[in-house]
Protein backbone atom coordinates (compact mmCIF):
# COMPACT_ATOMS: atom_id res chain seq x y z
CA UNK A 1 0.00 0.00 0.00
CA UNK A 2 1.86 3.33 -1.37
CA UNK A 3 0.96 5.70 1.75
CA UNK A 4 0.36 9.60 1.27
CA UNK A 5 0.86 12.39 3.88
CA UNK A 6 -0.90 15.90 3.99
CA UNK A 7 0.24 18.52 6.38
CA UNK A 8 -2.16 21.64 6.45
CA UNK A 9 -2.18 24.96 7.72
CA UNK A 10 -5.41 26.21 9.14
CA UNK A 11 -5.18 29.75 9.22
CA UNK A 12 -7.97 33.13 9.41
CA UNK A 13 -8.22 36.07 11.68
CA UNK A 14 -9.44 35.35 15.55
CA UNK A 15 -12.88 33.60 16.32
CA UNK A 16 -13.61 31.95 12.69
CA UNK A 17 -13.77 28.72 13.64
CA UNK A 18 -10.33 27.67 13.20
CA UNK A 19 -10.44 25.00 16.35
CA UNK A 20 -13.80 24.38 15.74
CA UNK A 21 -13.02 22.80 12.22
CA UNK A 22 -9.66 21.30 13.23
CA UNK A 23 -11.89 19.62 16.01
CA UNK A 24 -14.64 18.38 13.45
CA UNK A 25 -12.08 16.73 10.81
CA UNK A 26 -10.55 15.05 13.57
CA UNK A 27 -13.76 13.77 15.23
CA UNK A 28 -11.95 14.44 18.49
CA UNK A 29 -11.82 17.51 20.38
CA UNK A 30 -7.93 18.55 20.46
CA UNK A 31 -8.11 22.59 20.33
CA UNK A 32 -10.44 24.09 22.99
CA UNK A 33 -13.18 26.56 21.96
CA UNK A 34 -14.68 29.21 23.22
CA UNK A 35 -16.52 32.41 21.51
CA UNK A 36 -13.52 35.06 22.98
CA UNK A 37 -11.16 35.75 19.99
CA UNK A 38 -7.28 34.28 20.80
CA UNK A 39 -8.12 31.31 22.57
CA UNK A 40 -5.57 29.36 20.67
CA UNK A 41 -1.95 30.41 22.00
CA UNK A 42 0.07 28.25 20.52
CA UNK A 43 0.56 25.81 17.35
CA UNK A 44 -1.81 22.81 17.87
CA UNK A 45 -0.80 19.63 15.81
CA UNK A 46 -3.79 16.99 15.21
CA UNK A 47 -3.32 14.37 13.28
CA UNK A 48 -5.90 11.74 11.51
CA UNK A 49 -5.02 8.41 9.58
CA UNK A 50 -7.52 6.89 7.28
CA UNK A 51 -5.70 4.03 5.78
CA UNK A 52 -3.30 5.01 3.25
CA UNK A 53 -4.04 8.69 4.53
CA UNK A 54 -2.44 10.60 6.82
CA UNK A 55 -3.85 14.31 7.56
CA UNK A 56 -1.34 16.81 9.86
CA UNK A 57 -3.38 19.75 10.87
CA UNK A 58 -1.82 22.26 12.52
CA UNK A 59 -4.27 25.03 13.75
CA UNK A 60 -2.54 28.10 14.48
CA UNK A 61 -3.59 31.16 16.68
CA UNK A 62 -5.77 33.93 15.18
CA UNK A 63 -3.30 36.65 13.33
CA UNK A 64 -3.93 39.92 15.08
CA UNK A 65 -2.04 42.90 15.91
CA UNK A 66 0.01 41.99 18.99
CA UNK A 67 -0.08 43.86 22.11
CA UNK A 68 2.24 42.19 24.04
CA UNK A 69 5.11 39.63 24.16
CA UNK A 70 2.93 37.12 24.50
CA UNK A 71 0.92 38.28 21.14
CA UNK A 72 4.66 38.45 19.62
CA UNK A 73 4.34 35.20 19.63
CA UNK A 74 1.20 34.03 18.61
CA UNK A 75 1.76 35.78 15.08
CA UNK A 76 5.27 34.07 14.77
CA UNK A 77 3.82 30.95 15.04
CA UNK A 78 1.14 32.07 12.07
CA UNK A 79 3.95 33.23 9.85
CA UNK A 80 6.17 30.05 9.99
CA UNK A 81 3.48 27.85 10.30
CA UNK A 82 3.34 28.03 6.88
CA UNK A 83 6.68 26.78 5.93
CA UNK A 84 6.59 23.02 4.71
CA UNK A 85 3.00 22.40 4.29
CA UNK A 86 1.47 21.13 1.43
CA UNK A 87 -2.29 23.00 1.76
CA UNK A 88 -3.79 26.07 3.28
CA UNK A 89 -6.49 26.15 4.54
CA UNK A 90 -7.83 30.05 4.86
CA UNK A 91 -10.75 30.08 7.83
CA UNK A 92 -13.80 33.49 6.54
CA UNK A 93 -16.73 34.23 7.78
CA UNK A 94 -18.91 35.11 5.63
CA UNK A 95 -20.27 38.41 6.70
CA UNK A 96 -18.23 41.64 7.28
CA UNK A 97 -15.76 43.51 5.63
CA UNK A 98 -12.26 41.63 4.79
CA UNK A 99 -9.67 43.00 7.65
CA UNK A 100 -5.74 43.46 7.45
CA UNK A 101 -5.20 40.44 9.06
CA UNK A 102 -6.52 38.12 6.68
CA UNK A 103 -5.23 40.42 3.85
CA UNK A 104 -1.96 40.42 5.35
CA UNK A 105 -2.37 36.34 5.39
CA UNK A 106 -3.40 36.22 1.56
CA UNK A 107 -0.23 38.22 0.87
CA UNK A 108 1.96 35.14 2.80
CA UNK A 109 -0.11 32.98 0.93
CA UNK A 110 0.99 34.50 -2.44
CA UNK A 111 4.63 35.14 -1.30
CA UNK A 112 5.20 31.45 -0.84
CA UNK A 113 2.85 30.18 -3.66
CA UNK A 114 0.83 27.64 -1.62
CA UNK A 115 -2.11 25.74 -2.23
CA UNK A 116 -4.89 27.78 -0.30
CA UNK A 117 -8.69 27.01 -0.32
CA UNK A 118 -10.84 29.28 0.84
CA UNK A 119 -12.96 27.86 3.65
CA UNK A 120 -15.93 30.22 4.41
CA UNK A 121 -17.52 29.01 7.83
CA UNK A 122 -20.41 29.56 9.41
CA UNK A 123 -23.04 29.59 6.16
CA UNK A 124 -25.87 29.04 9.08
CA UNK A 125 -25.57 32.47 9.82
CA UNK A 126 -26.58 34.03 6.08
CA UNK A 127 -30.52 34.58 5.24
CA UNK A 128 -29.88 34.06 1.38
CA UNK A 129 -27.84 32.75 -1.01
CA UNK A 130 -26.73 35.79 -2.84
CA UNK A 131 -24.84 37.23 0.57
CA UNK A 132 -22.68 34.12 0.11
CA UNK A 133 -22.17 34.38 -3.47
CA UNK A 134 -21.03 38.35 -2.91
CA UNK A 135 -18.52 37.10 -0.25
CA UNK A 136 -17.55 34.52 -2.42
CA UNK A 137 -16.58 37.17 -4.90
CA UNK A 138 -15.16 39.45 -2.44
CA UNK A 139 -12.11 36.51 -1.63
CA UNK A 140 -11.54 35.86 -4.83
CA UNK A 141 -10.77 38.84 -6.64
CA UNK A 142 -8.00 38.60 -3.72
CA UNK A 143 -6.59 35.46 -4.92
CA UNK A 144 -7.14 32.37 -7.55
CA UNK A 145 -8.11 29.77 -4.54
CA UNK A 146 -7.43 26.31 -5.24
CA UNK A 147 -10.88 25.92 -3.73
CA UNK A 148 -14.03 28.00 -2.46
CA UNK A 149 -15.64 25.81 0.00
CA UNK A 150 -18.66 27.14 2.12
CA UNK A 151 -19.57 25.04 5.65
CA UNK A 152 -20.64 25.34 9.02
CA UNK A 153 -19.24 23.47 11.54
CA UNK A 154 -21.54 24.28 13.86
CA UNK A 155 -24.36 21.73 11.97
CA UNK A 156 -21.57 19.88 10.06
CA UNK A 157 -22.71 21.08 6.72
CA UNK A 158 -19.79 21.14 4.18
CA UNK A 159 -17.18 19.80 6.28
CA UNK A 160 -16.51 16.14 3.99
CA UNK A 161 -15.89 18.14 0.87
CA UNK A 162 -12.57 19.42 2.96
CA UNK A 163 -11.01 15.98 2.68
CA UNK A 164 -12.15 16.14 -1.06
CA UNK A 165 -9.83 18.85 -1.15
CA UNK A 166 -6.98 18.02 0.63
CA UNK A 167 -7.13 14.71 -1.15
CA UNK A 168 -5.92 16.21 -3.99
CA UNK A 169 -2.65 17.86 -2.24
CA UNK A 170 -1.30 14.51 -0.41
CA UNK A 171 1.93 13.54 -1.48
CA UNK A 172 3.64 10.03 -1.52
CA UNK A 173 5.25 9.58 1.74
CA UNK A 174 5.85 7.80 4.78
CA UNK A 175 3.46 8.34 7.58
CA UNK A 176 5.10 10.56 9.98
CA UNK A 177 3.25 9.73 13.65
CA UNK A 178 2.10 5.98 14.19
CA UNK A 179 -1.35 5.55 12.86
CA UNK A 180 -2.90 5.60 15.84
CA UNK A 181 -1.44 9.19 16.88
CA UNK A 182 -4.39 11.98 17.75
CA UNK A 183 -1.85 14.90 18.78
CA UNK A 184 1.80 15.96 19.37
CA UNK A 185 0.47 17.66 22.11
CA UNK A 186 1.30 15.91 25.62
CA UNK A 187 -1.57 15.32 28.23
CA UNK A 188 -0.17 17.59 30.29
CA UNK A 189 -0.78 20.72 27.53
CA UNK A 190 -4.31 19.39 26.69
CA UNK A 191 -5.59 18.88 30.43
CA UNK A 192 -3.58 22.54 30.83
CA UNK A 193 -6.07 23.63 28.14
CA UNK A 194 -9.29 21.77 28.95
CA UNK A 195 -9.03 23.43 32.37
CA UNK A 196 -8.06 27.14 30.47
CA UNK A 197 -11.19 26.70 28.31
CA UNK A 198 -12.98 26.65 31.78
CA UNK A 199 -11.35 29.84 32.82
CA UNK A 200 -12.48 31.60 29.49
CA UNK A 201 -15.88 30.67 29.37
CA UNK A 202 -16.78 31.60 32.94
CA UNK A 203 -14.61 34.78 33.34
CA UNK A 204 -15.51 38.00 31.09
CA UNK A 205 -13.57 40.40 29.10
CA UNK A 206 -9.74 40.81 29.67
CA UNK A 207 -9.44 38.68 32.70
CA UNK A 208 -9.45 35.32 30.44
CA UNK A 209 -6.50 36.24 28.32
CA UNK A 210 -4.21 37.10 31.32
CA UNK A 211 -4.30 33.68 32.71
CA UNK A 212 -2.05 30.95 32.43
CA UNK A 213 -2.28 27.47 33.54
CA UNK A 214 0.17 24.94 34.66
CA UNK A 215 0.09 21.67 35.46
CA UNK A 216 2.28 21.16 38.72
CA UNK A 217 1.67 17.11 39.05
CA UNK A 218 -0.19 14.51 37.22
CA UNK A 219 0.13 11.46 38.68
CA UNK A 220 -2.16 7.78 38.77
CA UNK A 221 -2.92 6.58 42.08
CA UNK A 222 -1.00 2.57 42.19
CA UNK A 223 -3.97 0.81 43.34
CA UNK A 224 -6.77 2.76 41.59
CA UNK A 225 -7.87 3.87 37.89
CA UNK A 226 -7.70 7.67 39.74
CA UNK A 227 -5.25 10.37 38.69
CA UNK A 228 -4.23 13.13 40.52
CA UNK A 229 -3.88 16.74 39.02
CA UNK A 230 -2.24 19.58 40.75
CA UNK A 231 -3.22 22.99 38.83
CA UNK A 232 -2.07 26.59 39.00
CA UNK A 233 -3.93 29.24 37.13
CA UNK A 234 -1.92 32.55 36.69
CA UNK A 235 -3.24 35.83 36.68
CA UNK A 236 -1.72 39.39 36.72
CA UNK A 237 -3.56 41.16 39.59
CA UNK A 238 -4.48 40.57 42.78
CA UNK A 239 -8.04 41.69 41.84
CA UNK A 240 -8.30 39.18 39.11
CA UNK A 241 -7.59 36.54 41.59
CA UNK A 242 -10.30 37.53 43.95
CA UNK A 243 -12.44 37.19 40.77
CA UNK A 244 -11.44 34.02 39.69
CA UNK A 245 -12.05 32.41 43.04
CA UNK A 246 -15.12 34.50 43.54
CA UNK A 247 -16.88 35.05 46.57
CA UNK A 248 -16.49 31.50 48.82
CA UNK A 249 -14.68 30.44 46.26
CA UNK A 250 -17.56 29.61 43.79
CA UNK A 251 -16.70 30.37 40.59
CA UNK A 252 -12.95 28.41 40.73
CA UNK A 253 -15.23 25.24 41.95
CA UNK A 254 -17.61 25.85 38.81
CA UNK A 255 -14.87 26.25 36.37
CA UNK A 256 -12.79 22.99 38.41
CA UNK A 257 -16.12 20.91 38.19
CA UNK A 258 -16.78 22.09 34.60
CA UNK A 259 -12.71 20.95 34.07
CA UNK A 260 -12.86 17.74 36.02
CA UNK A 261 -15.50 16.48 33.86
CA UNK A 262 -14.18 17.56 30.28
CA UNK A 263 -10.97 15.93 31.10
CA UNK A 264 -12.38 12.46 32.84
CA UNK A 265 -13.42 12.19 29.35
CA UNK A 266 -10.99 12.86 27.21
CA UNK A 267 -8.53 10.64 29.49
CA UNK A 268 -11.58 8.57 29.69
CA UNK A 269 -10.74 7.69 34.01
CA UNK A 270 -11.48 9.42 37.13
CA UNK A 271 -9.59 12.58 38.09
CA UNK A 272 -8.91 14.50 41.08
CA UNK A 273 -8.56 18.32 40.24
CA UNK A 274 -6.91 20.65 42.97
CA UNK A 275 -6.60 24.43 41.50
CA UNK A 276 -4.49 26.91 43.08
CA UNK A 277 -4.54 30.63 41.62
CA UNK A 278 -1.42 32.35 41.79
CA UNK A 279 -0.33 36.00 40.69
CA UNK A 280 1.69 37.03 38.45
CA UNK A 281 2.19 40.62 37.22
CA UNK A 282 2.33 41.37 33.74
CA UNK A 283 3.59 37.85 32.53
CA UNK A 284 2.61 38.11 29.26
CA UNK A 285 5.40 40.76 28.63
CA UNK A 286 8.41 39.10 30.30
CA UNK A 287 10.06 36.48 28.28
CA UNK A 288 10.73 33.73 31.57
CA UNK A 289 7.55 33.32 32.24
CA UNK A 290 5.88 32.94 29.08
CA UNK A 291 8.45 29.95 28.39
CA UNK A 292 7.62 28.60 31.80
CA UNK A 293 4.39 28.65 31.21
CA UNK A 294 5.20 26.61 27.95
CA UNK A 295 3.88 29.48 25.72
CA UNK A 296 7.03 30.19 23.84
CA UNK A 297 7.32 29.93 20.51
CA UNK A 298 10.00 27.67 19.42
CA UNK A 299 11.59 27.25 15.84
Amino acid sequence: MNTKTGFIAIVGKPNVGKSSLLNNLLGEKIAIVTSKPQTTRTKITGVLTKEEKQYVFIDTPGLHKAKNKLGDNMVKAVNTSLRDIDEVLLVVEPMGNINKSELDLIELIKKQQLPCALIINKIDLLKDKESLINRINEFTALHNFDAVIPISVLNNDGVDRVFHELDKHLVESVHFFPDDTLTDQPERVIVAERLREKILLNMQQEIPHGTAVVIERMREREDKNIIDIDATIYCERATHKGMIIGKGGKVLKKIASEARSDIESFLDCKINLQCWVKVKEDWRNKDGLITNFGLSFKE
